[in-house]
């Protein structure tokens, strides 16, 4: 994978925790798209990708989130994304439809 980016996930009971951090992009789509689908285990029913250090995104790893969001739904697990008001990801996010398939928080809360 590229040094671009990295995944890395916590597990917090029923709750899958996948962290994206530095840049996506066209050149480490595919390789981040593999990690964080082995990151996320089958008994974990709820799944949150934390973008709070995803610090670039480009249509490839838009792309990469609409793909994960449907395996995921066919999976029957519940997906949701964090995205901080002050990203610089996040408009690029509020343009796509994605946020109307899955919810776009500022930060985790752990209680929903």
């Amino acid at each position: 994978m590229s040094e671009l980016a990295r995944v890395e996930a916590e597990h917090r009971g029923e709750l899958c925790l996948v962290h994206i951090r530095g840049e996506v992009d066209i050149s480490n789509a595919r390789d981040l798209s593999a990690a964080v689908e082995a990151a996320i285990p089958n008994g974990h029913p709820r799944i949150a990708i934390d973008l709070t250090e995803t610090t670039y995104l480009d249509s490839a790893g838009v792309q990469l989130l609409f793909v994960l969001a449907d395996r995921l739904r066919v999976r029957r697990h519940e997906l949701r994304l964090i995205v901080p008001q002050d990203s610089p990801i996040r408009a690029v996010l509020e343009l796509t439809s994605l946020p109307k398939l899955v919810p776009m928080e500022a930060r985790l809360d752990e209680g929903n």
